[in-house]
């Protein structure tokens, strides 16, 4: 594991660059958001340039930006990500925006794909390229509290959409080629991030920005429901390390996000183990740490003990069903097994029930194959939104 020093760096809101132009870019002047007392969200407390071996391909600027959104709490946190801008000049009314809601990276610090890359490049740097060669910036939030002080409340939508939205606020402040006009796409834990974003995307922008739609592929959709009958010896026998480890993630952003449940006096020594390895480990090392764990033996208690346990959870990281003003697109992949398809499935049952603006495509693939593949459709549905 890397230290924890770039933690320590990014804690800090003071702006230490004066203004500049880089790659023919105009950037604002840090004066313009210099007031540390201004915690508002999509308030820029800081931007630097993002190293080149983190740019997506076909980027000609890109920065790293650290600025304000709403925590779990409902109270002022910090947030980072990156904005990556495309070759050529702006059109008339600036850079048409893709907000990048990226897959589970991990909780610690150094996992945030703006301090050392996505957890994914083969599959996400050639990904987002196509998005920057169609003619958007790309804007990536690494959600609150992941490169900023604090636990990533990991699947919490609410806080995830209030980091995307407000990372494209803050995006438009350190660059005036970006234009209000905006969607939102996101695979896998991004893929629920990105749907919970497009319910509350026009309420948490304001009249500043003009939300267009969402795409979402690999949805987690109703895994909440799967936390329901975990307890002891409940299930008796390991499940694949990618769901185990997915399992710790939730248990710790839960654990951050909840302090009032007491989650650790469910657990058992080995589960507070590997819910507190959850904090420390990115996605590839914690996979293979969950490599064989019985879910059963990391509970002393029944979680559905937990006072209000499902509406809790409901709430903390279930995908809202009804109240969407603009078009969807969801992906899903029948050969997936870390978002299984019956996820999606009653996901868009309930919103085609409500009568929501849903369009659904399945592939015959598994979860990375539905990334790439749904671009075939992702790419026209996106171009529709903006014409």
């Amino acid at each position: 594991m890397k230290t924890h020093s770039v933690r320590r760096a990014r804690a800090a809101v003071t702006v230490a660059i004066a203004s500049l132009t880089v790659g023919g870019t105009c950037l604002a002047s840090p004066a313009a958001f210099a007031d540390e007392a201004d915690r508002t969200p999509g308030s820029v407390v800081d931007v630097e340039p993002l190293p080149a071996d983190l740019w997506i391909p076909g980027t000609t600027d890109a920065q790293r930006i650290t600025y304000w959104s709403i925590g779990s709490d409902g109270n002022p946190a910090l947030s980072s990500g990156a904005v990556y801008v495309p070759p050529g000049e702006a059109p008339d009314g600036g850079w048409p925006v893709v907000a990048w809601a990226h897959g589970t990276s991990g909780l610690a610090d150094d996992c945030a794909p703006s301090l050392v890359g996505p957890a994914l490049p083969e599959r996400d740097y050639p990904y987002l390229g196509r998005w920057l060669e169609q003619g958007y910036a790309v804007v990536s939030t690494d959600y609150v509290g992941l490169g900023t002080p604090g636990v990533m409340p990991y699947l919490d939508g609410k806080v995830e959409a209030h980091s995307v939205v407000d990372s494209v606020k803050a995006a438009r402040a350190v660059d005036e080629s970006l234009s209000n006009k905006w969607v939102v796409v996101g695979q896998s834990q991004g893929g629920g991030a990105a749907i919970t974003t497009a319910r509350y995307a026009t309420e948490f922008g304001g009249e500043t920005l003009d939300y267009r739609g969402a795409v979402g592929t690999g949805v987690p959709a109703n895994i909440e429901l799967t936390l329901l009958p975990l307890g002891p010896g409940v299930p008796p026998t390991a499940i694949p390390a990618g769901l185990t480890s997915y399992l710790f993630y939730i248990l710790a952003g839960l654990r951050s996000a909840h302090p009032e449940i007491d989650l650790d006096s469910y657990l058992t020594p080995l589960g507070a183990h590997y819910v507190d390895a959850a904090e420390q480990l990115c996605v590839n090392e914690l996979h293979d740490a969950a490599e064989g764990v019985v879910v059963g033996d990391l509970f002393s208690r029944p979680l559905n003990t937990i006072p209000n346990f499902r509406g809790l959870l409901v709430d903390y990281m279930g995908v809202p069903t009804s109240g969407y003003d603009r078009l969807l697109f969801i992906g899903q992949g029948l050969t997936d097994i870390d978002v299984p398809a019956p996820s999606a499935f009653s996901l868009v049952a309930a919103l085609t029930a409500n009568g929501e603006p849903v369009t659904f495509k399945t592939y015959p693939t598994d979860h990375s194959g539905t990334l790439v593949d749904s671009q075939a459709d992702t790419i026209p549905f996106v171009r529709g939104l903006f014409d």
